[in-house]
């Protein structure tokens, strides 16, 4: 048996809220704030802004962009 699986079985063994409390505690391991990630969407967010108030973008409505992923 794999370490995974001896810990799933472990895991299948606590309480509901004990549980929850894990996968939240994971969760937030996996999105942690990376600082060179931030930092190049905000290069992305800035050069976009001026990209549209230079009029080289155009911007579109949410209600546009929203109906194209809205499942039918």
């Amino acid at each position: 048996m794999s370490n995974t699986q001896a810990l799933q079985r472990q895991i299948a063994q606590l309480p509901a809220l004990d549980r929850i409390a894990l996968v939240e505690d994971i969760l937030q391991g996996l999105d942690a704030p990376d600082k060179s990630l931030d930092a190049l969407w905000a290069n992305e967010a800035e050069s976009r802004l001026a990209a549209y108030k230079a009029g080289q973008a155009k911007a579109v409505p949410l209600s546009e962009v929203m109906a194209k992923y809205r499942v039918s």
